[in-house]
């Protein structure tokens, strides 16, 4: 081996004027005897890199188009949590209104008159209660059914009142 010589890999032998014109991919294009090839088992090959393939396809998915999804909710999620908040921020600002409203001499006695019954010298106190709910069911028989048909008539509100066919002519 010369001195200059780096690698022990034969180098392509000069070409000659002929060869001016061809191309040197002929090299990479020939098939590979056999015994010189990576993989003795071309399909095994193939089956490996598209399995390979596959790995990478899924991981991209995983990586890039997944997320898209969750992104997408999460704008949903938040509309929806800004909802609330601005209505949770109504309500804390109406009981802050009460707070301060119950802070004042007049709002404590008012709290007290409501809440307690509190009543001031001098002052006399009368409760009215609401009527009670009547009862609507009532049996059947002959002097009952013409109240319920009363009730009934007066429950569904005014009827139009009827036209009279003659009178169109």
């Amino acid at each position: 081996m010369p001195r200059n010589a780096t690698t022990s890999i034969k180098r392509p032998p000069v070409r000659a004027s002929a060869d001016a014109g061809s191309s040197r991919l002929g090299d990479f294009t020939r098939p590979i005897p056999i015994d010189k090839r990576i993989s003795r088992r071309p399909k095994l090959a193939l089956i490996a890199g598209l399995l390979a393939l596959g790995v990478i396809v899924a991981a991209s998915v995983a990586v890039f188009v997944l997320p898209i999804g969750t992104w997408r909710d999460q704008d949903t999620d938040i509309v929806q949590r800004q909802a609330q908040l601005d209505e949770l921020n109504r309500v804390n600002a109406e009981l802050q209104a009460e707070v301060d409203r119950l802070g004042t001499d007049d709002g404590i006695r008012e709290a007290a008159r409501q809440d307690y019954g509190y009543v001031e010298q001098g002052e006399e106190r009368s409760s009215i209660l609401p009527f009670p709910e009547l009862s609507t069911d009532l049996p059947d028989g002959w002097p009952y059914n013409a109240v319920t048909q009363i009730m009934d008539a007066t429950a569904a509100g005014p009827r139009p009142a009827p036209v009279d066919d003659a009178s169109a002519d």
